[in-house]
């Protein structure tokens, strides 16, 4: 897919609409998990692997995933991973053993990677060079929106008929987006050069990501930016004051997705993606400060704005792809490796900094969340510096 001179704001829903849909993959399970208790009241603590083993599936082959995107074409493997997800909602829908359960949601984590390594691919190729932080922006709400829309919709609806009927709508919903974007996406012209999918050369790509300054440089930031997130929004709710709890909990996620879509797209258009992200981390390392000077209505404060801050370098991360790289293999690879630290981050985030808040109460979030916005400045500025010796 070649870059358009027009950007395709239809096709570019669609994809998102995607994006929430594979977000759903999470919520559908993390949102009603009390739930889930009646349906294997035998689980114990496998009960969790129900929710987590989909992210460990992008931990292991986020990368791996960009390379088989950059081979095979991101819209024909997008279309095939909503339709295998849709299958496999449909099955759970119908009663699986834990076992068997566990066993799809591996797939299921599977098809989740794909689609969220490639939408950010299409997106960026969809979309003209200056609506490209608009866009890519857009997409990087989809994750929080999708437990939003679960926690205010589907919760209800699984209390009401069960998380297997909520299985089967998610399932329905992933066909439709399915096809949906076989009619709205532009078929793929000639595919790129082959990429060789070897245990040697994956290995071998995963260290030339990394090393390069351009492909690396969205994930490199972004696993600081999800190390401390999710972890906030599951743990600072209830370290603030009991009744103002459930108005930090909804609202978190909410003026991070309006930070994002509005300052943080004028930011990236004005400034750059990497300079946006830094002025995210920089305000994050500032509320982070004003989080430790205690008090009822200055850690609410502290917590919204760690929120908004954040939620310019989520925006600015996934604009920093086509901003950086302008082969698609390039962008797929750098797509493939935010989902891989991206993983990584909301995997160890919230068990450290529950480990720490045990130990040292409401201060520990300053202490986990300071070094981190300060490391991820840092790395920024490492790799600008790197790429400025290109």
């Amino acid at each position: 897919m070649t870059q358009t001179d027009r950007t395709q704001w239809g096709a570019i829903l669609a994809l998102w609409f995607a994006g929430l849909c594979a977000a759903g993959q999470f919520s559908k399970t993390g949102v009603i998990f009390p739930e889930l208790a009646a349906l294997w009241p035998e689980a114990g603590a496998r009960l969790g692997l129900v929710v987590s083993v989909v992210g460990g599936v992008g931990v292991v082959f986020g990368t791996t995933v960009g390379m088989a995107v950059a081979r095979f074409g991101a819209r024909r493997l997008i279309v095939a991973a909503l339709f295998a997800g849709a299958a496999i909602s449909g099955l759970q829908a119908m009663g699986l053993p834990l076992g068997a359960m566990i066993a799809s949601r591996v797939i299921e984590g599977a098809a989740h990677l794909v689609i969220v390594v490639a939408g950010p691919v299409l997106i960026a190729g969809l979309a003209r060079p200056r609506d490209q932080a608009a866009a890519m922006t857009l997409w990087s709400t989809f994750f929080g929106l999708a437990f939003t829309i679960t926690a205010l919709g589907g919760l209800p609806f699984a209390q009401a008929f069960g998380p297997r009927a909520l299985w089967a709508l998610h399932g329905a919903i992933m066909a439709g987006a399915g096809a949906l974007l076989l009619g709205v996406l532009p078929r793929e012209g000639a595919r790129p050069a082959p990429v060789r999918m070897t245990l040697r050369a994956v290995l071998a790509d995963h260290v030339a990501i990394y090393a390069d300054p351009r492909v690396g440089a969205p994930a490199l930031g972004f696993v600081f930016y999800t190390l401390i997130f999710v972890a906030a929004l599951t743990l600072v709710p209830g370290l603030v004051a009991p009744e103002r709890r459930e108005f930090t909990a909804s609202v978190m996620p909410l003026v991070s997705i309006a930070s994002s879509l509005g300052l943080g797209v004028q930011l990236t258009r004005r400034l750059g993606a990497i300079r946006t992200a830094e002025i995210g981390f920089a305000g994050g390392a500032i509320a982070a400060l004003i989080w430790a000077l205690g008090g009822d209505l200055v850690e609410v404060g502290a917590a919204l704005g760690l929120s908004v801050a954040l939620g310019l370098v989520q925006g600015a991360s996934f604009a920093a792809i086509p901003e950086l790289n302008a082969a698609i293999a390039d962008r797929a690879r750098a797509a493939g490796a935010i989902a891989q630290l991206g993983n990584v981050g909301t995997t160890l985030g919230t068990p450290a900094l529950l480990a720490l808040t045990g130990a040292l109460g409401a201060p520990a979030l300053t202490l986990f969340s300071l070094p981190l916005c300060l490391g991820g400045i840092a790395v920024h500025l490492w790799l600008a510096r790197r790429r400025a010796r290109m």
